[in-house]
């Protein structure tokens, strides 16, 4: 009986320390990487053995300039592509493809081509965001379950990640300026090309730069997101607010709906997994924005390693005030001839959605770059395991303040030949305002009345 009971303590203690092992952060000598070999973000800081990868070289702040709307200059604004992948010569570049990229190509063999610059790995962060890193990387854990994190501060909780789900951690909650205030438009084209734009004005602000913060009692919430539809007339005034937590099995995500016509606030627990976008007609789903957000509770995360991919980078063209949407929003994909790809290295994560559990999209393939923790392509699959849309972010360093973020995102329709397209400013009378400052007051429920009147 004695021997029995041994026997399963120890099956208990070696059970324990496992999931022990599952959820601790590394070890001190292994995170003294960071800043040497790896960059302070984790990345590997070499390029790869044959140059196409070059080392990480962060850009400065005066690497271009800013115009009058806070614009960007393109510092590789003169370079040429190096070859361009079409349907035609694909099978000879495959091995740096995604499924879902080479599924465009097939789907629009005349118009969508993948054109390859030189690779330049300059996003970086500020000197105090990486300190937090660093100190992430020995403090922060999974909490049971994994859908919410312990000792977490600033950003990126894991830059040194042993589980998919931990990578995942990392592309929520990377830095993207602590907070900001935008005008962007969104498009959800015909099969012809023909779009009516609708245009939002959010503010989005991380817990750590609200002004009433207190590092004493930091609360449970991540960030706070506030949008608000200006355009067109029959949606303007609707304002959602979500409150965007940290251990979600505590407390999962809380969202309000204020509609204009009714001139009433509602709770929306719609806003969250496979609810529908705001305004996306159907292309759309609540954690799609920022190509990914949300609880991972409904799938199971395999860490498949890295590999390396063309990636949409360095998307200064795609960003050029100059431009119109109509220059940008083409029939059945964006202009291509706008955008930029580099070859990067990106960690492969699986996702598949768990047992009993719903989702509109049964399977996820994840390509995050290593320098960002951004997600750069996802292939969403359908129930039937048809590859079903594709999500792709183009992405630029906002130099000037060392914030690493999208340009634009797409979400590619194979079935419909429709897209979205989301996040384009070109138009607007300002680019990001990464300054901005607000309190929690701002984003209460009873804040949204008066934001939304019209």
């Amino acid at each position: 009986m004695n021997k029995t009971r041994s026997l399963l303590q120890a099956g208990v203690l070696g059970l324990s320390l496992l999931a022990t092992s599952v959820m601790a952060a590394v070890s001190a000598d292994e995170a003294a990487k960071l800043g040497s070999t790896l960059t302070p973000m984790g990345a590997e800081k070499a390029g790869n053995a044959d140059g196409s990868i070059g080392p990480w070289e962060p850009l400065s702040k005066s690497a271009g300039s800013a115009d009058g709307r806070g614009f960007l200059s393109d510092p590789y604004g003169s370079e040429k592509p190096l070859f361009t992948i079409t349907a035609q010569n694909a099978e000879q570049y495959k091995d740096k493809l995604s499924p879902g990229q080479l599924a465009m190509l097939k789907r629009y063999p005349d118009t969508f081509k993948i054109p390859v610059y030189k690779t330049h790995r300059g996003s970086t962060v500020p000197a105090d965001v990486f300190a937090a890193i660093k100190e992430n990387a020995t403090k922060t854990t999974l909490v049971e379950g994994g859908n919410g994190l312990n000792n977490f501060r600033t950003a990126v909780p894991f830059p040194i990640p042993k589980s998919g789900l931990e990578v995942i951690w990392n592309h929520i909650t990377r830095y993207r300026g602590g907070s900001v205030s935008r005008l962007v438009t969104q498009a959800t084209p015909q099969q012809n090309g023909s779009f009516n734009p609708v245009y939002f004005s959010d503010q989005f602000v991380f817990r750590e730069r609200m002004k009433d913060y207190d590092p004493n009692n930091p609360g449970n919430i991540l960030f706070y997101f506030k949008q608000e539809v200006t355009a067109p007339a029959r949606l303007a005034g609707t304002v959602l607010l979500v409150h965007e937590t940290l251990d979600q099995v505590k407390e999962p995500r809380k969202a309000w709906i204020y509609n204009a016509g009714q001139r009433r606030v509602r709770q929306a627990p719609q806003v969250s997994y496979d609810g529908p976008g705001t305004a996306a007609d159907g292309l759309r789903t609540s954690d799609n924005l920022d190509m990914f957000n949300g609880a991972p509770d409904r799938y199971d995360w395999k860490l498949e390693g890295k590999k390396e991919l063309y990636i949409a980078s360095n998307a200064f063209k795609l960003d050029d005030p100059k431009l119109k949407y109509t220059d940008i929003i083409k029939a059945g994909h964006i202009n291509q001839d706008l955008a930029r790809y580099e070859l990067r290295r990106v960690w492969h994560v699986v996702a598949t959605l768990k047992p009993g559990q719903r989702h509109i999209y049964a399977k996820r393939d994840f390509y995050i770059d290593e320098d960002t923790w951004q997600a750069a392509v996802i292939d969403q699959y359908d129930g039937r395991g048809q590859l079903w849309r594709v999500s792709e972010a183009h992405a630029q360093p906002y130099y000037n303040v060392d914030v690493p973020w999208y340009t634009l995102e797409a979400i590619y329709d194979l079935q419909s030949g429709r897209y979205l397209a989301l996040g384009m400013k070109n138009e607007e009378k300002r680019a990001y305002d990464f300054g901005f400052s607000a309190s929690k007051a701002d984003f209460q429920p009873a804040a949204l009345r008066q934001s939304g009147i019209r």
